[in-house]
């Protein structure tokens, strides 16, 4: 794991409880705007008055009862579906067999008390952290007749992701969800140092509890409407192609971009300068996966050659950073979700960024008040 960097805290236990809340939603000419996702960011003291005038003008919508919420968007022809609802964290798992929500990358201490402070000056859960798990074919049903109901909300945001919210209201209803989430156990697929950082809400703000005895989430069946895993790249500063001589045969030159990217696979890297190409053969032993061999073996191998690590989503990003500064690209294989989930149950965590899970839903569809509790 990289320095500094830590075991998310495991702060829910099972059975996984997952409540109803009042929800805020900005107006749908803002939701998907950079505009509007700029307003939750520094300077954080600033945001509670800003979203306080939206209110004012019309432009947030703020639920008269608590509901559990069935969001389901519509980005690129990728249809993602979840219960969104607040996510109790008052229990603590002792045992691993207790935990019902699985980290599988660590954080920065750092940046999950600056997060905590953030939610705080605004006194808000500005989005939901991802949740993926496999729902048993009873609460898929259950959600299926729900969707046969007139949505609540229905539109496309400025971003062209298209939204349909259902309120989970009918206390029958939220009784049957209730029990079919109790077991489930979930992966955090996006949103590992805001789940950290609902801890330290609870430890260092205790002026808004009891709200800091959950956090906001989106929990969405991998099975019904699954989110795509992706590769996060790795740009690697003052590491030259040459310098990967010192892995030995391991390392192999390819012809071109072609045939080095379609060499990636569980056992093989690609690296490149935007130049030249090779192609690195991993050491596959036991259940480790690429990323994990490439932080824990191949780069400690290589530490007197390199200094700092930069992240690209796709291979068109990643070239375009080492034209920009130099170094090496190094290419990741897509993990497989199976893969990853057996990780973290086995209670292991991948170096940072080693996921990208997507579509991500556009920030102002559901937000949580923390002054509502």
């Amino acid at each position: 794991m990289d320095s500094g960097v830590v075991a998310t805290p495991s702060l829910a236990a099972r059975p996984l409880r997952l409540g109803p809340f009042r929800a805020l939603m900005l107006a749908p000419s803002r939701i998907g705007a950079q505009a509007s996702a700029r307003s939750f960011a520094r300077p954080y003291r600033d945001v509670a008055a800003r979203f306080a005038a939206w209110q004012r003008s019309g432009q947030v919508t703020h639920d008269a009862d608590r509901a559990l919420y069935l969001h389901e968007y519509t980005t690129s022809g990728i249809t993602i579906r979840g219960l969104v609802g607040v996510l109790d964290l008052t229990r603590n798992a002792a045992t691993r067999d207790e935990i019902a929500v699985f980290p599988h990358e660590g954080v920065h201490p750092a940046q999950a008390t600056e997060l905590a402070d953030r939610m705080a000056e605004m006194a808000m859960n500005p989005a939901p952290i991802l949740l993926t798990h496999r729902a048993p074919a009873s609460l898929r049903d259950l959600l299926g007749v729900i969707r046969t109901g007139q949505a609540d909300h229905q539109f496309t945001d400025r971003s062209g992701q298209y939204h349909r919210v259902w309120a989970i209201r009918d206390d029958s209803a939220l009784a049957a969800i209730r029990e079919e989430v109790a077991g489930v156990r979930a992966l955090i697929a996006d949103g590992h140092h805001r789940y950290a950082a609902y801890g330290r809400l609870r430890a260092e703000h205790p002026d808004l509890a009891p709200a800091t005895d959950a956090g906001l989430a989106m929990l969405v069946d991998q099975d019904d409407t699954p989110l795509f895993l992706g590769a996060i790249h790795r740009i690697v500063g003052g590491l030259t192609l040459d310098d990967l001589k010192g892995l030995g045969s391991t390392v192999r030159p390819a012809p071109g971009p072609q045939e080095a990217v379609a060499a990636l696979a569980a056992s093989t890297l690609v690296a490149t300068d935007g130049r030249d190409w090779a192609t690195i053969a991993l050491p596959i032993a036991g259940d480790r996966l690429a990323v994990e061999i490439l932080h824990e073996d191949v780069l400690p191998a290589l530490a007197a050659s390199w200094s700092g690590i930069g992240y690209a989503h796709s291979v068109d990003e990643a070239l375009s950073a080492v034209a920009r500064r130099g170094g090496l690209a190094i290419l990741m294989p897509v993990p497989d979700f199976a893969d990853v989930l057996r990780v973290a149950e086995h209670g292991r965590l991948l170096p940072e960024k080693a996921t990208s899970f997507q579509p991500k839903p556009s920030v102002g569809v559901l937000i949580r008040s923390l002054r509502d509790e």
